[in-house]
Parts: C-alpha cells; structure tokens; sequence
C-alpha cells in the first residue's frame, strides 16, 4: 500500500493525536507502557539480522533495539507523518541515521518490498500500537507474513489487568480511551490462533499482574 492509498481518516486522527503529543510522548509513556524494554531484551536478533518495528512511533523503540543489536539492520513503519518526523529526528540525533529505514504506511497492509527494499524480516516487533490500530487482527497477519523463514514476531501491549484492582483497571481504561487506545480482549486468542494457522510457536507472558501481555510466535526454519 502507497503512501496516497493510506487510510486517510485513521492516518489523519493519528497525526491529530500527536501532532503536539510526540514532543512528550517519551517523557510521559515511560511510566505506563510497561515491558518495552523487555521485549527489546529478548529480540536476540542474529549478526546482520533484519528488525521491523510496526507502529514505530518517536524510535524510541528502535533507538534502544539498535544499542543492544548494532550488527543488524533497522526498519520502521507508521501510519503517523507527525510521528515519523520525531523519529527521524531522533535517530538523527543518536547518529544512527545510516542504520535505520523509516516509511509511512499502513500496519494492517503493507509491501515492505516497496517501502524498504526487504521483502522478510528476521525480527518483527510490535509494542503498544495493537491498541491503537482498527482492524488489529490484519496487523498481526500482515508481521507474520512478513517474517523470514526462522524469525519471529514479539508483542508487546495492554492486558486485561486481571489482577489489578478494578478502580485502577477502570482509572487506565478512562485515561487511554482519551488517546483512542483500546487494550484488545482477545489478543491472546488471536496470537495463538495465528501462530497455529502459521505453524508457529507460541509464547505468552502475562506481566505485572495482567497489566500488559508479550508474546512470542516463532516461524518454523
């Protein structure tokens, strides 16, 4: 999907939400989009290996992925021009401008030959941005149809909060909805029926008391 054929009001919202929102985005997130960094952590993307990041955002994600994996080679997606010029100002900043490729597009349908020139990844990742995209379920499709034969797909984003208390789950809820986040119910069942589908395998971890899931589907070799 081109640029011109993004999904004008959803790419139009986004740029409303943080045309002003990205200047704090990072300052304000660290403290609620919990297992970022975990999630970073175990990526373990091999020498010379290729990262796609979908919902992209600031790089802050990214950023901290090229530190821990400097071998590899960097790509980032988002439906947000406003997002993607602090990005590209960040990674500008961090000097990491020769390492990493940034596009507008569309997470639910992509061409990454197109916009990248890379057609599988070894590493697909997706941290926070499930929550936020309409028709989620296609982005989940569209990263696995993106992997590389043995790569895999790392999620990362709002759970049920099963074990927290319900002022706080409904005080979160009442807070994200303002952002038009929505955390997914049956995300876990999706990912798990996706992996199936795809033959892969599937690893999910409920963190900080069901405040956020990550999962792991792996692609067979």
């Amino acid at each position: 999907m081109s640029t011109t054929e993004l999904p004008a009001s959803h790419a139009e919202l986004m740029d409303g939400v943080y045309r002003w929102q990205r200047h704090i985005y990072d300052l304000t997130r660290k403290y609620y989009l919990l297992g970022r960094d975990r999630l970073i952590d175990g990526l373990d993307v091999p020498q010379g290996g290729t990262v796609l990041e979908l919902g992209c955002g600031t790089g802050r994600n990214i950023v901290l992925a090229v530190r821990h994996y400097p071998n590899a080679h960097f790509f980032g997606l988002d439906i947000s021009a406003e997002m993607l010029e602090t990005a590209n100002a960040a990674i500008a900043r961090e000097g990491l401008s020769g390492k990493v490729k940034l596009a507008r597009g569309d997470a639910t349908d992509f061409d990454a030959k197109a916009l990248f020139g890379v057609e599988h990844f070894d590493r697909v990742f997706v941290s926070y941005s499930l929550s936020m995209i309409p028709g989620w379920e296609k982005t989940v499709s569209a990263a696995l149809a993106a992997l590389a034969p043995g790569g895999s797909l790392h999620v990362v984003d709002f759970g049920q909060q099963e074990g927290l208390p319900k002022w706080f789950r409904a005080l979160l809820r009442g807070w994200l909805r303002k952002f038009h986040v929505s955390p997914r119910a049956p995300l876990r069942d999706v990912l798990e029926s996706e992996s199936e589908r795809a033959g892969a395998t599937f690893r999910f971890r409920t963190l900080y008391r069901g405040y956020a899931y990550l999962s792991v589907i792996g692609s067979s070799k």
